[in-house]
C-alpha cells in the first residue's frame, strides 16, 4: 500500500485585539492544568488578574498593559491541554501574530512561562505608555494591494503596520496623518479604508520609545534555541539563534507583522498543511482562509473545544 502523507502542524497564537471578556474561564473551571497556570500569571503579574480576564470590565481588559498578558496565559494554557488531548501530535512550527509570536517563543521553549509571562507584561507597559505618549490612529486598507497600501502610507508619512493577508492592510502613525490618509484613500479604488478604535500606532515609528526601554529590559534575560521553528513578524524567517530571536522581538515593536508571509512561510519551508489555533475568536483561522484556501486550521479556545475534538 502507498504511504498516506503525514500532515505537518503548526501552532498558531492570537495578537491584540482578539481578547473578550470570559476568555479562559471554561479552561479554568474544568482543567486543573488550566487553573495553575492562571494562579501563577495571579501571583507573578501582582494582582487579581483572573477577575479581568474572567469578569471584565471590557475597557480594562483592552487596556495594552493587560490585554497583552492576557492573551499569551490563554494562548499558551490552550497550548497546554491540546498537548494533553493530543500527546502523539508533534508541530514542526509555531507562530504568532504581534504579540502572538512572544506566545509562540515560550511554545517553543525559548523561554518559561513565568519568564514569558514577565517579558509580556513589561512590553505592553512599554507600548502603553508609548501610547498615552503620543496622538496616533491605525486604519484598515481593504481591497488594495500591497504597493498601492505603500503609496498610501509613504504619501501621508505613516507606516504600514500588519499585512494579514491578501486584501487586508493595516496602517500606522499620527492620528491626524491617518485621518488624512483614510480620506484619500476613498479615492483611490480600494473597497474601503476604516478608521480602528486603538490605543495608538501600534507596529510605527511612533512605538520608538516602547522600542528602546524594551530592548534595555530583555538584555540580561536569557533566551534558549527553539525546540522547534518560530517564524518571525519581522521576516517570515526562523532562527536557531536567541540573539536574532531576541533582535527581532525588539524590531517587531515598530516594525511591520508580515502575517501572511509568516503563513505561506510555514506552508511552504516547514510543509504545514494544517494549523492548530490557540486563541480567541478563530481571528487566524479566517485570515488563513484568505491566505491560502487549502490550508486547515482548527481553533481551540474554550474547554468545550477539547471535549470535541
Amino acid at each position: 500500500m502507498p504511504d498516506v502523507p503525514h500532515m505537518a502542524t503548526g501552532l498558531i497564537f492570537s495578537g491584540q485585539g482578539a481578547q473578550k471578556v470570559c476568555m479562559g474561564k471554561s479552561l479554568y473551571e474544568s482543567s486543573p492544568i488550566a487553573k495553575s497556570l492562571y494562579d501563577q500569571a495571579n501571583e507573578v503579574l501582582g494582582y487579581d488578574f483572573t477577575k479581568v480576564c474572567f469578569e471584565g470590565p471590557e475597557e480594562d481588559l483592552t487596556k495594552t498593559d493587560v490585554c497583552q498578558p492576557a492573551l499569551y496565559v490563554h494562548g499558551l494554557t490552550v497550548h497546554a491541554l491540546w498537548k494533553e488531548a493530543h500527546p502523539s501530535d508533534q508541530p514542526v512550527c509555531a507562530l504568532g501574530l504581534s504579540l502572538g509570536e512572544l506566545t509562540a517563543l515560550a511554545a517553543a521553549g525559548v523561554y518559561d512561562f513565568e519568564v514569558g509571562l514577565k517579558i509580556v507584561a513589561e512590553r505592553g507597559r512599554l507600548m502603553q505608555m508609548a501610547c498615552d505618549q503620543t496622538n496616533g490612529g491605525m486604519a484598515s486598507v481593504l481591497g488594495g494591494e500591497r504597493e498601492a497600501v505603500k503609496q498610501l502610507a509613504d504619501e501621508f508619512d505613516v507606516d504600514m503596520a500588519n499585512l494579514n493577508c491578501p486584501g487586508q492592510i493595516v496602517i500606522s502613525g499620527e492620528a491626524t496623518k491617518i485621518t488624512q490618509a483614510v480620506e484619500a484613500g476613498k479615492d483611490r479604488g480600494f473597497k474601503r479604508v476604516l478608521p480602528l478604535t486603538v490605543a495608538g500606532a501600534y507596529h510605527s515609528r511612533l512605538m520608538e520609545p516602547a522600542r528602546a526601554a524594551f530592548e534595555a529590559y530583555l538584555a540580561d534575560i536569557p533566551f534558549r534555541e527553539p525546540e522547534i521553528s518560530v517564524y518571525s513578524n519581522v521576516d517570515a524567517a526562523t532562527s536557531n539563534s536567541p540573539e536574532v530571536i531576541k533582535g527581532n522581538l525588539v524590531k517587531q515593536v515598530v516594525s511591520s507583522v508580515l502575517w501572511e508571509d509568516c503563513m505561506l512561510s510555514a506552508r511552504s519551508s516547514s510543509g504545514v498543511d494544517s494549523f492548530v489555533e490557540c486563541g480567541m475568536g478563530g481571528v487566524l483561522k479566517g485570515l488563513a482562509k484568505r491566505i491560502d484556501r487549502e490550508l486547515v486550521v482548527t481553533s481551540f479556545q474554550n474547554f468545550s473545544d477539547f471535549e470535541q475534538s
